[in-house]
């Protein structure tokens, strides 16, 4: 975080040993509140280049430094000003006592130490044994004391009452150096938060240093302007701006800047802050060696730019010297060609350079606007003279990469006159009243004209998933200064509506524009103002807008608009009955309308929106059609004539499904499905077959079950009998009832055989009627609409 008291530079200038600076070449700007920034300046032979940062921006270069000599030197190091905590730095003392220690505590903290201790006339000399608060009554008055005691040389121990004026001298050899680097540190706490940090350079010459790093920054904003009613039959016309912040101490001259509308991953990291951690202590095994790792070379290098250096005949000429300058005539970088001709730039600034090629017996070629990735050069053989081309651009006057020059010859799309000269933030437009308008005021049609020829200063591509806005020409930003920039200049389709949302807790519809973004280019999310027949109309938000991308903003409120809306709903209702393999599924509708009223009081019509909620498990019923859906709302178009009412009536349903057996149908469920009118005359045919063939089941199975009971009932009484024959051996009446039960038996018997064959008989019939039943269900299917 910044501290309010320190004005440092987020890209702090590298102070040279003459004091020179690397300026700042490239800034990017991010959505999430940090920056992307680049230097590129020269350096001579064995140079340090320093940067001051906060203790809060040296973190986020820690994490993100980049440091490339382009002219074949070589970085020896990079060294920044550690700060280790303040508690740390007084344990390094060895010294018992902390920042906020009291004068006793002190002195308590020096025992064992050599010391003069002078109270009045007193003097005292001798090693302190302690120093105590005692409590003392002189006068009816409570006093707390400090006394020291010492060890004299002779070995007596003296006490002494520290007095105002006492004072105390430190005789042991160091302890008055480590006191008074204690006092050091505590004093360095408050110092401002400034860390320098220097990078160490090794090489010949005159090289070129390229620095880069992140750091935080303001968040830039984008702001909008869409005019409506255009002269001339015009479309409406969006305007996009950019907002940017330069709160840092160093101006910004000719930086190239881009704007990125999206947010990468960031965080605070306290990488500057020594970091101690407790470890344990473990022995030396025996052996405590590990064999050593080789990896892979690096099989290609990419490079910025790339080319061959031939000569007339088209022979490749080796050890060529390349220079490449960057658009201020900086040296950006230099390199020297290989036996196959090649010679390649690891990194370069953005923008075009220009490239000087020499090589001795040849004359000295200069390519200028260099911007493709690769550029081949051809030497003349000659004297040493120089003969200067253009570079051919890959793709010239790409995305209106150059605009017009205005009539007084000045650039409009650049950082120095943006717009009409009212886009940067020093510069300092002159306005005058137009030839031939009375009394200086400018009509209508000349501010459209005038606002149609704006130029954005931006170009636009995607990156991924992030989008850039980047200024065609370098830009001028004076530090503690902001500038607006025109970023996006494109008409736009866009239709004028009302929207009406109940859930919005709105008393009238709101006035609104449905977008069709057409720029081609992402709009980053922003403010935005309406302006109608040249008078502002309005203003809103919006998201992040993708091209061709549909969108819904409302800007006002429209006050000629009233609306009333009511709820009605219905018993629900079985709409379809569908039978198959044996199951039978009545699907039940539940139906609700919304009505929503609007009576237009202005002398225009109206198209109204209507937002309605989109509910899971509800279908729409009815002519009303959404003109689109969103996750949450279905938005339906509505005409209201000037002085007129429509309604939209917007019909939803909710299905419900209810599933019965056909083999557990009775003929009262019929009754009353009847009666529901939720069958039909076919399906209650049908149902009433099932149940009469299931009555003939059930009967012919009543049936077997009697028989089954006879059977088991004679069963039980030819038990009976035979327990009563046992009982008769032996008594007078055996004789006779022996025959008696004997006849019993033999009837019961003959029952039994009877009893046998009928049930033989009912198992079967009951067979048949049940396999004729379900031949009847699985032979039943119906799909009715109701």
């Amino acid at each position: 975080m910044f501290r309010g008291t320190v004005l440092l530079a987020l890209f702090s200038s590298i102070a040279l040993a003459q004091d020179a600076q690397l300026p700042v070449k490239r800034v990017v700007l991010y959505k999430n509140g940090v920056g992307y920034f680049e230097h590129l300046g020269p350096v001579h032979d064995k140079q340090d280049v320093s940067i001051s940062f906060t203790s809060g921006q040296l973190n986020d270069v820690l994490k993100s430094l980049t440091v490339l000599d382009l002219s074949g030197g070589r970085i020896a190091g990079v060294a920044y000003g550690s700060s280790s905590p303040v508690d740390r730095q007084l344990g390094d003392l060895h010294l018992p006592i902390d920042d906020k220690s009291s004068l006793s505590e002190f002195l308590s903290a020096l025992r064992g130490a050599k010391l003069e201790v002078r109270s009045g006339t007193t003097t005292i000399t001798g090693r302190l044994l302690s120093a105590e608060r005692k409590t003392r009554i002189a006068g009816g008055t409570t006093l707390e004391v400090d006394y020291l005691s010492l060890i004299t040389d002779t070995g007596d121990v003296r006490t002494t009452e520290l007095s105002p004026q006492f004072s105390v001298r430190l005789l042991e050899k160091g302890l008055a150096g480590k006191v008074d680097r204690f006092l050091d540190v505590l004093s360095s706490s408050r110092d401002a938060d400034v860390r320098k940090m220097v990078i160490s350079t090794e090489g010949s010459g005159e090289r070129s240093l390229f620095v880069s790093y992140i750091s935080e920054v303001p968040v830039w904003k984008a702001t909008y302007r869409i005019v409506l009613d255009q002269k001339g039959g015009k479309g409406p016309l969006l305007q996009g701006w950019a907002i940017v912040d330069n709160t840092v101490g160093q101006d910004w001259n000719n930086v190239q800047l881009s704007l990125v509308a999206g947010a990468p991953q960031s965080f605070i990291q306290n990488l500057s802050q020594p970091y101690y951690s407790r470890r344990p202590v473990v022995g030396l095994p025996e052996s405590a060696m590990s064999s050593p790792q080789t990896y892979e070379s690096t099989l290609t290098l990419g490079g910025r730019l790339s080319g061959m250096v031939t000569d007339p005949t088209g022979a490749v000429i080796a050890h060529a010297e390349v220079r490449a300058y960057d658009s201020s005539g900086g040296l950006a970088g230099r390199a020297f060609t290989d036996e196959a001709g090649r010679y390649n730039f690891a990194t370069l600034p953005e923008g075009s350079v220009r490239l000087d090629v020499q090589s001795p017996g040849f004359q000295m070629a200069r390519i200028n606007n260099v911007t493709q990735s690769n550029q081949d050069v051809r030497l003349q053989v000659g004297s040493a003279q120089t003969v200067e081309v253009n570079a051919v651009a890959a793709n010239m006057n790409r995305e209106n990469a150059s605009v017009s020059m205005g009539a007084s010859g000045r650039n409009l799309g650049s950082g120095r006159a943006l717009g009409n000269g009212v886009g940067n933030a020093m510069a300092k437009p002159a306005i005058a009243a137009p030839s031939g308008v009375a009394g200086g005021m400018i009509g209508s049609d000349q501010i459209a004209s005038a606002r149609a020829s704006l130029q954005a200063a931006a170009r636009a591509q995607e990156l991924g998933d992030l989008f850039e806005y980047k200024l065609k020409d370098p830009i001028t930003i004076r530090k503690n200064s902001s500038a607006l920039l025109p970023i996006v200049q494109s008409s736009i389709d866009a239709e004028k509506v009302s929207v009406w949302n109940e859930r919005a807790g709105l008393a009238k519809p709101q006035r609104a524009l449905w977008l069709t973004n057409t720029s081609g280019l992402t709009l980053d999310g922003g403010s935005f103002s309406v302006l109608e027949q040249d008078t502002f109309a309005g203003e809103g938000i919006f998201d992040p807008i993708r091209p061709a991308e549909k969108r819904l903003v409302s800007y006002a409120t429209d006050l000629a608009l009233n609306v009333r809306s009511a709820n009605n709903s219905e018993r629900d209702q079985v709409t379809r009955v569908h039978i198959e393999k044996g199951s039978m599924t009545q699907v039940r509708e539940l139906r609700e309308r919304k009505t929503y009223t609007f009576r237009n009081e202005d002398t225009s019509a109206r198209s109204v929106i209507v937002e309605h909620p989109f509910r899971l498990g509800y279908q729409l019923r009815g002519d009303a059609k959404p003109a689109e859906t969103t996750a949450e709302w279905m938005r339906f178009r509505l005409p209201v004539a000037s002085k007129q009412t429509a309604e939209l009536v917007v019909e939803e349903a909710r299905t419900l499904q209810s599933s019965f057996a056909l083999n557990n149908v009775t003929s009262e469920q019929i009754a009353l499905f009847v009666q529901q009118k939720s069958i039909d005359k076919s399906i209650e045919d049908a149902l009433k077959k099932i149940v009469a063939q299931k009555s003939v089941v059930s009967s012919l199975e009543a049936q077997k079950s009697d028989r089954d009971d006879e059977t088991t009932k004679i069963f039980d009484d030819q038990q009976r009998l035979r327990e009563n024959m046992k009982a008769l051996k032996g008594s007078a009446e055996e004789k006779v009832l022996l025959q008696r039960y004997t006849r019993q038996l033999n009837d019961q018997e003959d029952r039994l055989e009877a009893l046998k064959k009928e049930i033989k008989d009912l198992d079967a019939k009951v067979d048949a009627a049940q396999e004729e039943l379900d031949k009847m269900i699985a032979g039943l299917s119906f799909d009715v609409k109701m």
